[in-house]
């Protein structure tokens, strides 16, 4: 086992784990952050979704060894006193229902608005196309990313 400095929600971590220990299992079972959900583990259902350095990115195939200097968010991270765009408008829309795909349907919303603060239903699509929901909740997810985008 390695020790690596990684930067998780804004803080510099400190963990101990093989370099090739995927970052999902470092987030939940070093740091203790749950939000972030085992889905599929091969990068295919969203669940696992986290921020590198802005950008929307599964956990599950990222390992810890690759992190370096990236700045990752977790859906912990994304608001420290719940007031983001996304987390409101989800709670407007009442959009959960399982609520397992959550995390990782928000932080993907989340990642697609600061990059394109104004999404038109096809760019919303095609951001948030490889998140799967099992409940089927996509027509509220979509009705909240505009919400979020008339947030801004």
């Amino acid at each position: 086992m390695a020790k690596y400095n990684i930067t998780v929600n804004g803080k510099k971590r400190q963990v101990e784990a093989d370099s090739d220990t995927p970052l999902l299992w470092v987030l939940r079972d070093n740091l203790h952050l749950y939000g972030t959900k085992y889905g599929c583990g091969i990068a295919e259902c969203g669940a696992c979704t986290i921020h590198y350095n802005g950008n929307p990115m599964r956990a599950c195939t990222m390992t810890v060894g690759s992190v370096g200097e990236a700045a990752i968010t977790t859906i912990e991270g994304l608001s420290e006193n719940t007031n983001h765009p996304v987390l409101q408008a989800w709670r407007e829309h009442d959009v959960p229902q399982c609520g397992y795909c959550q995390a990782g349907q928000i932080m993907t919303a989340a990642a697609l608005l600061a990059e394109t603060p104004n999404p038109d239903d096809d760019e919303i699509e095609a951001a948030m196309y490889t998140n799967i929901c099992r409940c089927g909740t996509y027509n509220k997810i979509m009705a909240a990313v505009k919400t979020a985008a008339s947030m801004k």
